[in-house]
């Protein structure tokens, strides 16, 4: 290992003057993400704006044998982001800049350090659409969103990030600057490396351009809120409606979620009555039949005693502010240090799934509030358990970290993922054996030796050679 001001001082001649960081409320900022289970420590940051710069990093840390990790809008929750071991971060919120939209092809090419809403917006501009959302979309980057394979609030009709994916420009392990697809539609041509680099946390290397796909503008987007009497009362609203109607998505979250947000934000229940749950559908509603085909579809669910009230979106400010509802979520729970689990099973099975992942939670933490929310129509549940104010944050998590192993056995049982959306990171490292085989994790460190032989881009991430 170079000593540590060597590497400062060769890192500084490889970016631009006043681009490597050292100090304590840098090292702070850019060595963490969302998750408050490890302390940052990083040995300095350093923020490239091109791809030669990043190019340069790589080959430095290969002969210095320095440690890097990526950092986008540091908005994960799995700690894939998070250098608690002096490591480099590599930052790329210089590298923002969205170049060459062909409108024709319905493509731009955008910089990894672009916010997810900032090529929203740049859709919009230009009568498109980007339809990967979330929470985050005012801070999350797209290289982290592809990195994670960011799902959000629209999956159920539009897909996973990976989906909108048509070329990357990724500087591998090596220092090497490949050029994956170039943005084809139909490339039959042998491994597509695209695939490998999404979703894989930056432990093969970094992307440095992306070739985005934009879709058609919807019309008159319109949402409901529904109030339901019980969980798998859900499962019947959401298969009555997909029977009749493409939704452009479906979310359900417990009164408990209901009542914090409306507590400390300034937005409205749905309806006077309250309800164990709800359900947020939307849906295109681009004509009249469409919306006379809903409520037609609502008032069956009432007759069948699947929901209990309801109220439908008059304007694009009331179906925003439904939306807050379950978008305010996260933000709201944030102070209460939630402890956070991310799964999925296949849709058919969730009701099943969750009634036996309640029944553990329930039983084991009885004094913890429990905030259930999720993409219930792409079978993606969100288990937040609540820290009690008299409780430590240590052991807090040493308590929930108790039960996973319950949990993760359930996951397993029901062929589900430890992870639908967030990642693996460090966080649901020690648990990736519940939905990945022996087998598997044995090829992905073989393609991990392949792309990065030293190991420096992002060590101890996902899985640990």
């Amino acid at each position: 290992m170079t000593d540590t001001n060597q590497i400062i001082t060769g890192l500084s001649q490889l970016v631009d003057a006043g681009r490597v960081l050292t100090d304590a409320d840098s090292l702070k900022h850019y060595g963490c993400d969302w998750t408050k289970k490890y302390d940052p420590a990083p040995l300095a940051i350093v923020l490239p704006k091109t791809a030669e710069q990043v190019q340069a990093i790589v080959r430095f840390a290969n002969e210095h044998q320095v440690a890097l990790v990526p950092s986008g809008g540091r908005t994960g929750l799995s700690a894939a982001a998070v250098a608690a071991n002096g490591e480099v971060v590599v930052a790329f919120d210089l590298m923002n800049k969205i170049n060459d939209f062909n409108a024709m092809d319905r493509t731009v090419k955008c910089q990894p350090g672009v916010v997810t809403e900032q090529l929203q917006q740049f859709a919009e501009q230009n009568n498109l659409y980007y339809p990967v959302d979330f929470a985050s979309a005012g801070s999350s980057q797209l290289g982290g969103n592809i990195s994670t394979n960011a799902g959000g609030i629209k999956v159920i009709r539009y897909g996973m990030t990976r989906d909108w994916v048509k070329g990357l420009k990724v500087v591998t392990g090596n220092g090497d600057l490949l050029d994956l697809n170039a943005g084809l539609d139909k490339n039959a041509t042998g491994y597509d490396f695209r695939h490998l680099f999404i979703g894989a946390e930056g432990t093969l290397g970094f992307i440095v351009e992306a070739t985005m796909k934009l879709a058609r503008t919807p019309k008159n987007l319109t949402v409901l809120v529904l109030g339901v009497p019980e969980f798998r009362a859900i499962m019947k609203v959401l298969e009555t409606f997909q029977s009749k109607i493409d939704l452009t998505a479906f979310e359900f979250f417990s009164d408990k979620a209901v009542e914090l947000v409306t507590a400390h934000h300034d937005v409205p229940r749905p309806f006077e009555s309250a309800t164990p749950y709800y359900a947020l559908l939307e849906l295109e509603a681009a004509t009249e039949e469409v919306l006379d085909e809903a409520m037609a579809l609502f008032e069956t669910c009432v007759e069948q005693g699947w929901v209990m009230d309801g109220v439908i979106s008059q304007s694009e400010a009331q179906a925003a502010a439904l939306w807050r509802l379950r978008e305010g979520i996260s933000e709201t729970i944030a102070p209460f240090t939630p402890y956070k689990n991310d799964v999925s099973v296949v849709v058919s099975k969730v009701p099943d799934f969750l009634e036996d992942i309640d029944q553990i939670v329930s039983s084991q933490y009885p004094d913890f509030e429990i905030v259930w929310f999720g993409h219930i129509g792409d079978g993606n549940l969100h288990l937040n358990i609540l820290k009690p104010e008299a409780l430590s944050k240590e052991e807090f998590f040493k308590r929930c970290e108790g039960v996973n192993t319950q949990v993760f056995e359930t996951v397993q049982k029901y062929h589900g993922s430890v992870s639908a959306e967030h990642g693996v990171g460090m966080t649901k490292k020690p648990y990736l054996q519940y939905t990945r085989s022996a087998l598997e994790i044995n090829y992905m460190r073989a393609v991990k030796q392949a792309f990065d032989p030293n190991n420096i881009m992002n060590p101890g991430k996902v899985f640990d050679l």
